[in-house]
């Protein structure tokens, strides 16, 4: 039997920036909803208000997405560790809420509006909320310093997650990766931790050790499950700092992990990023059990002057013919070529000299040519799979604020005056996938 999955119901509040629609059935006269071009969460939660007057959303939904399989007008979409903001100089961080439990949030598609239906809090295998802090030395730490708004410094947490990827497995349990350690977490339906995952794990079921060098803030972004729900399928953002920053300069080089559920096998593949200057890679979501679909970005908003140099596209890959790079003794480095890392090899020419053959990668959208309006956000993070010639793209609205150096500001739509809400596109594809 499916597992049933219980929500926490949440008041909302707010007022709509985004147009209305009169239809809010959203189905076609069978069960099969009518997709509009955009759907977005007009109502959001006001989470928190700064001490200069910004209001924070909850929002923050969009880093990852699933469709519910038995309800197809349900989307199920993952905040990451709640509003902050960056101090570069001090790699310090301010949490503006400390206190942010990480969450899937419920939404349904009425109309062109996504109706927030209750979220599933995420918790320790202990039951208590996990939080977004940064984790201590030797768990998965990033080296980030932690504050409050008012520059009191925060403990790290070993229950720190900044979740990016889910997958819904077939018995209604969640897996979620993030952007720390990077870890590997399964959850129940309530959100309770059944395992984690990740490079310092005791026995066999482990991550690979080298995705520990991790760049900080580009951990693993994105995760799917194939359909036969054997095969956890990350996929790292960036390349690893591996062995170090300065070494993998202008690299492409960029990790795959496949996990088998059942054992705690892994494999490693390679996926060559388009540029170096990109944000990279933001999800992973699978075809079949060997291919897959990836969304790669840059951190730029779209304006319709820039919208030709703007990159936000979806690529079809497989892992049939790559190399598995996995390293048999699992050092630190990960498995070397000549003496150098996977990462120091940088580019297809030198990979092939070194006998690595990446997985194959097409194009089959563009978002800033794929969409009939304009497509205005930085970060287009969730990616599903509606069928053969549908996808939808949620996008991360940062609850609404953005900022550097312990400013926060509001997070405006660049040519519109909005502040980014939460949101899904739907993109018809001129070539099926399938």
């Amino acid at each position: 039997m499916k597992a049933i999955v219980k929500f926490v119901p949440v008041m909302m509040a707010g007022l709509s920036l985004f147009s209305s629609c009169s239809d809010d059935n959203n189905t076609n006269g069978d069960t099969t909803p009518v997709y509009p071009a955009m759907a977005y969460d007009k109502h959001p939660k006001v989470l928190a208000t700064t001490p200069g007057g910004i209001v924070l959303n909850n929002g923050g939904y969009g880093s990852s997405m699933v469709q519910d399989p038995n309800d197809k007008a349900v989307f199920y979409l993952l905040t990451d560790r709640g509003p902050n903001v960056a101090e570069a100089a001090t790699n310090s961080i301010m949490i503006a809420t400390p206190d942010f439990v990480p969450q899937i949030g419920k939404f349904r598609l009425k109309g062109d509006s996504l109706t927030f239906e209750g979220s599933i809090f995420l918790k320790n295998s202990a039951g208590a909320n996990l939080n977004g802090l940064p984790n201590p030395v030797g768990a998965g730490s990033t080296g980030e310093n932690p504050m409050d708004l008012n520059g009191n410094p925060l403990p790290v947490s070993g229950d720190g997650l900044d979740s990016e990827g889910m997958a819904m497995a077939p018995d209604g349990s969640f897996w979620i990766s993030d952007e720390y350690g990077p870890h590997l977490l399964h959850v129940d339906n309530t959100g309770k931790t059944i395992e984690k995952i990740n490079p310092f794990s005791t026995g066999s079921r482990k991550l690979p050790l080298v995705l520990a060098k991790r760049r900080p803030n580009r951990g693993m972004e994105g995760l799917t499950i194939t359909p036969d729900g054997k095969t956890l399928v990350g996929i790292m953002q960036f390349p690893l700092y591996n062995p170090s920053s300065a070494a993998v300069a202008n690299s492409l080089v960029i990790r795959i992990v496949t996990f088998e559920i059942a054992t705690g096998a892994t494999k490693q593949f390679v996926y060559m990023m388009d540029n170096p200057s990109l944000q990279a890679v933001s999800e992973i979501t699978a075809i079949n059990n060997t291919t897959f679909l990836v969304l790669e970005r840059d951190g730029l908003f779209a304006t319709n002057a820039n919208r030709s140099t703007v990159f936000k596209k979806i690529f079809k890959i497989s892992l049939t013919g790559a190399t598995d790079i996995s390293d048999p003794a699992n050092a630190a480095n990960g498995k070397l070529y000549a003496g150098k890392t996977v990462e120091e090899l940088k580019d297809l020419a030198t990979l092939t000299a070194n006998g690595i053959t990446p997985v194959s990668k097409t194009v089959v959208a563009d978002l800033m040519t794929d969409i009939p309006t304009l497509y205005p956000h930085d970060k287009a993070e969730g990616l599903v799979i509606i069928n053969s010639t549908t996808l939808a793209v949620s996008n991360d609205d940062d609850f609404g604020i953005t900022g550097a150096n312990r400013v926060y500001s509001a997070k405006v739509l660049a040519g519109s005056g909005q502040v980014d809400r939460n949101g899904i596109y739907f993109i018809k594809l001129s070539t099926p996938l399938f």
